[in-house]
């Protein structure tokens, strides 16, 4: 090992940056973070993806997005929305009264 690293030309930041994704900080209930973490630990996927795949579920629905429907096959679409029910009804179950995550 050196006993000196030069790091004026460092720059601070993601290893491997991922393409088509943007890093950001945001503020959500205690509970839906709980139902996204319960339903990624079943599904086998990151929480975070959960969350991302309801959030785009929601703008396809709305019809708002036509740039998320362009970028996706019809069999990628018909998988993520039945991933996203899943995660939908996952999550309005923990949010009922008197659920517990």
């Amino acid at each position: 090992m050196k006993d000196e690293y030069d790091f004026s030309n460092a720059r601070r930041g993601a290893v491997a940056p991922a393409k088509g994704k943007t890093r950001i900080t945001i503020m959500l209930d205690d509970a839906v973070i709980e139902a996204a973490r319960a339903l990624a630990e079943h599904e086998g996927y990151g929480y975070q993806t959960v969350i991302n795949n309801t959030l785009r579920r929601a703008l396809l629905n709305e019809g708002k997005s036509a740039h998320l429907k362009q970028t996706l096959t019809p069999a990628e679409l018909k998988g993520l929305e039945q991933k996203l029910a899943e995660a939908l009804r996952e999550i309005q179950r923990v949010m009922e009264p008197g659920v517990q995550p």
